[in-house]
């Protein structure tokens, strides 16, 4: 009898392949309450090797992180009636606190544009105060109505970037630069997914901006996911908190706004962008354990494996010892590879007599015996390759199930069929998408021919990305 398989096949039911996914690799489980999750320790440290990354790159922007308060009054909401009217399906109100009725409802934050607009309009007093660029790491609440863990959910972590600049010109150029050097830059070079960047329409545009950013990735099974986000505000929440500056000529000018967020969401692009039927495969740059090194058994494996680990460590390798010979051998490798450590070091007695140890690569499958000694030398390279490999097969995949359409039923079918379209926006319009929407089918952005991010929806040659979506 044929031995059923760990994980369900991507094949048979992609969504129940990601779920038994997540919890054969204890990445997270559900919380209590419903839609919310609890995030494990693996799970947690792939998020924590993606804020190091980012946050990283957030600071080389500029932003200095700071923190808001997770209540906000409800009439700051109202404030801005197109975010509000955005959110408000979303919103989780607290009406009592300490046994008493509040005098004012409090939302639980499910932005923070509103909350930090109104410290803006305290700090920023003159031009010599501009720009002000600030980011945020925190949780937040949107009540979900169909959740799924990583990607939707009640509660969830992300980091927000704020920031109020003098003129539109120097905030539409920051939030561009957030959205290429910041996000793209991230998620092409550490997650290793070859995202589109685009333009969202207007039907798409975040609650309150005049012009949003996104970054979208083709998952496994060719739909897309929204991976971060870069809006420009105009000066929409300015004038609702009275947001100004004193400019150089004296005079009371409005500031010019945007923000920016990517969320715990990315550990379920990376899950369905890089998983396979045996498991999650974690692109080296970002993986906490890059290399875990495994005795099979005896007393002397276990004393070298542990040498090793300390010389690996020493190379700038990020390394675990697995000497628990007490595990049977194979439990402890299909655990490893389920959760997509990109190397693992296998070494038993024969291969100490030999003075070698086998390698078994996740990326790219395979397993063969180098010399111990050969190790430190070798690793970066084979992790370098491993990665450029997750990059690779994802560019091909887009580009492979990505076709040109010319009218609205060739893309609506291109979409159902588990693909990607590319269709002039000058034949769809707002008419063709409310259309594609009737089929679950949604625009995703609007890049420029040259595959750049145009400057305006009816900018000529746009095309519009179409695809069904998470």
């Amino acid at each position: 009898m044929a031995k059923a398989p760990v994980l369900t096949p991507q094949a048979e039911d992609f969504p129940r392949w990601y779920q038994d996914l997540i919890n054969k690799a204890e990445l997270a489980d559900n919380g209590p309450v419903r839609g919310t999750m609890v995030i494990r320790p693996y799970g947690y440290g792939l998020w924590e090797r993606m804020q190091q990354e980012m946050d990283a790159r957030i600071k080389d922007a500029g932003a200095q992180n700071a923190y808001f308060p997770l209540f906000i009054p409800q009439s700051y909401l109202t404030k801005e009636a197109e975010h509000v009217e955005g959110f408000a399906p979303e919103l989780a109100v607290v009406t009592h606190g300490g046994g008493k009725e509040l005098d004012e409802p409090v939302v639980v934050r499910p932005t923070s544009e509103t909350i930090i607009n109104d410290y803006f309009s305290k700090w920023v007093q003159s031009y010599r105060d501009l720009p002000l660029l600030i980011n945020q790491w925190a949780n937040v609440v949107r009540w979900e109505m169909r959740p799924r863990i990583f990607l939707r959910t009640s509660e969830f972590l992300w980091q927000e970037g704020h920031t109020a600049h003098a003129t539109y010109e120097d905030a539409r150029a920051y939030a561009a630069r957030i959205h290429r050097d910041v996000y793209g830059d991230f998620m092409t070079n550490v997650l290793g997914i070859d995202v589109v960047l685009g333009r969202k329409t207007a039907k798409e545009r975040f609650a309150g901006a005049i012009n949003t950013l996104t970054l979208e990735g083709m998952m496994g099974d060719g739909k897309a996911l929204q991976l971060g986000t870069s809006h420009e505000l105009g000066t929409n929440f300015a004038k609702a908190f009275n947001t100004q500056y004193l400019s150089k000529e004296g005079k009371q000018e409005l500031v010019w706004q945007t923000s920016w967020g990517v969320s715990t969401r990315m550990v379920g692009g990376l899950i369905m962008s890089h998983g396979d039927d045996n498991g999650l495969r974690v692109p080296p740059r970002l993986a906490a354990v890059q290399v875990v090194v495994m005795a099979i058994k005896g007393d002397e494996a276990v004393a070298k494996v542990r040498e090793l680990g300390d010389q690996l460590k020493a190379a700038g390798i990020r390394v675990q010892v697995d000497d628990r010979v007490d595990t049977p051998f194979g439990r402890r490798a299909v655990d490893w590879e389920l959760k997509g450590v990109p190397v693992r070091i296998e070494i038993g007695p024969r291969d100490l007599e030999a003075g070698t140890a086998m390698l078994a690569r996740r990326i790219p499958g395979g397993k063969e015996p180098v010399q111990i000694t050969a190790l430190a030398e070798l690793l970066p390279t084979v992790l370098e390759e491993d990665q450029a490999q997750l990059l690779r097969e994802s560019r091909e995949r887009r580009e492979a199930r990505t076709s040109d359409v010319a009218t609205i039923g060739e893309a609506a079918e291109a979409a159902v069929a588990g693909g990607w379209a590319r269709i002039p926006w000058a034949d769809l319009g707002p008419e063709g998408e409310a259309k594609l929407a009737e089929q679950a089918v949604s625009v995703r952005c609007l890049i420029a021919e040259d595959g750049s991010v145009p400057l305006a929806d009816d900018a000529p040659g746009t095309l519009a990305i179409v695809a069904r979506s998470y």
